[in-house]
């Protein structure tokens, strides 16, 4: 171990302990370390040979944001895999579907449940492409022109753990374009678990009925004592701000900025720390609210029952005798508003009907819930050996 790699080890147990000095000639915490290492060993003078704080704070930011990507994607695969867990276990419970917020077709608790699972699979793709963008080596790219000692570059990429070095030393210092791809993966997500928190938030209302709220994911009011408040429901719904705020706020930052490096780029990290801290927790309280949802299926079964969910199934049935089906959708229309339509089936039946990929036929729902169980495992496992371990 060198003298520079022991007096770096001195100084992380000092940070760590709360025992690190800082002065107020330190400018920021890369002149502190360089200031304190020098103090512990001559060789500190040379920690800063063909650096500059520009390519150290930018890989900084591409570590912190490989690391953040990963967790990321791993409290995605805690959220999809209970949402997966409670689809199945619901997969031929009856509900209505809706457009607009009017019973629509029947569908199944399932179906709508994964209904929320499939986007936070293709959030987890967009926080995997964001950590491949951010899996690039900027050191050596100095302020901005490299530098001209021979810093053996390829060496510090496969040591950190990088899969590739960035090959233009301007852009390497100005580019952010990695955090905007993290802060978007944040933001999608935090889209798609409002909508889930909305449902809820619906669903636990006493004009719907459909979910009983227990303890652990609901609160009371402090003046009326019949009240159980959706509070995380809510919750994932107001949070979504955060993260769509931080993609507008650094989206803003970037904007006209000259190259290479402009202190405007301070600002980066307080759009990024808010978005990932935000998103890691709606993530985990996602699944929280998911696993301990108690759905009410007498409640379902009666919303289900409305034979109004059943007129497209009386037109289509009307197109299998070979009537257009134009023709069909405006005799049904008219025989809803005189009073006069006819269910040809129950519900139950209709979904035994829709026997298609990424129907709700019950059978197909709980495949499909097995298949997304598997996803998120898979997930899992990439987030646990990502991003590699850095050197000892």
């Amino acid at each position: 171990m060198t003298a520079i790699e022991r007096g770096l080890r001195l100084i992380q147990r000092e940070l760590d302990d709360g025992t690190f000095k800082f002065r107020d000639t330190d400018e920021d915490i890369h002149t502190a370390v360089e200031r304190r290492l020098t103090e512990i060993t001559p060789a500190g003078a040379s920690l800063h040979a063909g650096r500059s704080r520009n390519d150290q704070v930018a890989l900084d930011l591409r570590l912190y944001s490989r690391w953040a990507a990963a967790q990321l994607v791993l409290a995605v695969s805690g959220a999809v895999d209970a949402l997966a867990i409670k689809a199945r276990d619901h997969a031929a419970w009856l509900m209505p579907g809706y457009t607009h917020l009017q019973r629509a077709q029947p569908i199944t608790v399932g179906h709508h449940l994964l209904a929320h699972a499939e986007p936070l699979l293709r959030d987890a793709e967009r926080l995997r492409h964001a950590y491949d963008s951010a899996d690039e080596m900027p050191l050596g790219s100095g302020a901005l022109a490299a530098t001209t000692l021979p810093l053996q570059r390829e060496r510090m990429r496969r040591e950190l753990g990088f899969a590739r070095l960035t090959v233009n030393s301007i852009d390497a210092v100005s580019d952010r374009d990695f955090l905007l791809d993290l802060i978007y993966g944040c933001t999608c997500a935090a889209i798609h678990l409002s909508r889930l928190g909305e449902d809820v938030v619906l669903w636990a209302s006493s004009e719907f009925g459909f979910v009983r709220l227990p303890d652990e994911i609901s609160t009371g009011s402090s003046l009326m004592p019949q009240k159980k408040n959706p509070d995380i429901a809510e919750l994932l719904r107001g949070r979504t701000g955060r993260a769509l705020g931080s993609l507008v706020a650094l989206a803003s930052v970037l904007k006209g900025l000259p190259l290479a490096y402009d202190r405007d780029l301070q600002e980066d990290k307080t759009a990024l720390f808010a978005a990932v801290d935000s998103t890691l927790d709606s993530l985990t309280a996602a699944a929280l609210l998911v696993e301990h949802l108690a759905f009410d299926r007498k409640q379902l079964a009666a919303a289900a029952s409305d034979p109004g969910l059943l007129a497209t199934d009386a037109a289509e049935e009307l197109v299998r005798s070979g009537v257009p089906f134009r023709e069909a959708h405006g005799r049904i229309g008219k025989q809803v508003v005189e009073g006069t339509a006819k269910a040809p089936w129950n519900a139950r039946a209709s979904l035994a009907k829709r026997d298609l990929v990424g129907a709700p036929h019950p059978r197909r729902v709980a495949a499909r819930a097995t298949a997304v169980r598997r996803q998120a495992a898979a997930l899992k496992r990439w987030s646990e050996t990502h991003p590699p371990g850095l050197p000892k």
